[in-house]
């Protein structure tokens, strides 16, 4: 095991694209999406338990979740849980957690990870991520893990690397996020691009360095005194801060600007559940291409759709779909072309203003 690294699993999103299964109250990472017995956050928390010290991992998340998350992880301890009073994005998240760690362990390594994705093959995801923290302890560098793509996604962002013949570390040239189709397939055919997993790897000080050097604002707030860290001050300092910090990605604060970026060419299974087609693909399907969960569905001439019902005494009879998502939950039913997906945030938000926050 590891000594002097750490894992923050970034546990703060609203999975506002799995709406209405993930809600304001009780977001993906805290479902079970693929019906394994584990929700996402448990897979995720257990995945990097066979790399990093149980008690070297950490959570950052809003403070309306830390119940859930006591609940679902219980042999954690309050100081492996960072509580964000906002949502700041994943900048002001990874210079609060880095700073608290930096505090305690200034050799400290950083494993920052999503909570939410699904990687299959954990025994070959485990030797990649051992190979990123043995580069980084030898090197200052901002170590990203890039995904080899099987397909033009354009949901993900990609990353340009200079190849190095026979090397998996290689310099990183360029950042994409969510490219058109077109240029996706020019990204895949040039051989030279992989897919951003938002997993990242370095040293504390290297990434406080790069936070001084590109992001002074956020620097200033979190990493230039670090005097309150674990005393009485720092929940109203904190509250203080997020009051006014920009909303900003670690990807556009620090990734695109830091000429220190690498990846390492990864291999693995990988899926960001991030949509629900994405889980589509995932989960078991009938001869049809049908992903369906629920007793009593019946279909007709219906194909290549995702179809999630409660286990109750409804009947569900569906005819003629062709690429559509069906998911109903408590009292809210949604009916969308998987072709337009990438609108459902829109239409949370209308959802938002026109009905209010209790379907949200």
């Amino acid at each position: 095991m590891n000594k002097n690294v750490y894992c923050v699993i970034m546990s703060g999103g609203t999975g506002v694209r799995f709406w209405p299964m993930s809600r304001e109250s009780k977001p993906k990472q805290f479902l079970d999406i693929l019906h394994t017995g584990q929700t996402l956050i448990q897979t995720t928390y257990n995945r990097y338990s066979k790399v990093i010290d149980k008690k070297n991992i950490r959570f950052v998340l809003s403070s309306y979740h830390v119940d859930l998350l006591k609940e679902q992880i219980q042999e954690i301890s309050d100081e492996q849980i960072i509580v964000e009073p906002d949502r700041r994005n994943t900048a002001p998240a990874i210079a609060y957690a880095s700073a608290k760690i930096f505090k305690k362990d200034p050799d400290a390594i950083l494993v920052f990870a999503p909570a939410d994705h699904l990687i299959d093959d954990e025994d070959a995801f485990a030797e990649t991520l051992n190979q990123a923290i043995d580069y980084v302890k030898q090197h200052d560098v901002l170590m990203t893990l890039g995904i080899k793509p099987t397909r033009p996604d354009t949901g993900f962002g990609y990353i340009q690397f200079i190849p190095q013949k026979g090397q998996k570390i290689c310099k990183v040239k360029t950042f994409t996020e969510k490219p058109a189709l077109e240029l996706a397939r020019t990204f895949i055919r040039s051989g030279d691009f992989l897919w951003n997993a938002g997993i990242f790897v370095w040293k504390a000080k290297t990434i406080i360095d790069a936070f001084k050097q590109h992001e002074p604002d956020i620097y200033n707030a979190f990493l230039k005194d670090l005097s309150w860290y674990y005393t009485e001050k720092e929940p109203k300092q904190i509250e203080k801060i997020y009051s006014s910090i920009k909303k900003i990605s670690v990807d556009y604060a620090i990734m695109e600007k830091a000429n220190n970026v690498y990846t390492i060419i990864s291999e693995f299974p990988w899926n960001d559940l991030g949509t629900w087609a994405s889980l589509h693909e995932k989960r078991p399907k009938d001869e049809n291409n049908n992903s369906i969960i629920g007793k009593n569905v019946m279909t007709y001439d219906t194909q290549d759709c995702l179809i999630q019902m409660p286990n109750n005494k409804k009947l569900v009879v569906i005819e003629g779909l062709k690429n559509f998502i069906v998911v109903e939950n408590d009292d809210m039913l949604l009916i969308l072309n998987k072709d337009h997906e990438q609108s459902l945030r829109n239409i949370v938000q209308d959802i938002l203003i026109e009905k209010g926050s209790e379907y949200i």
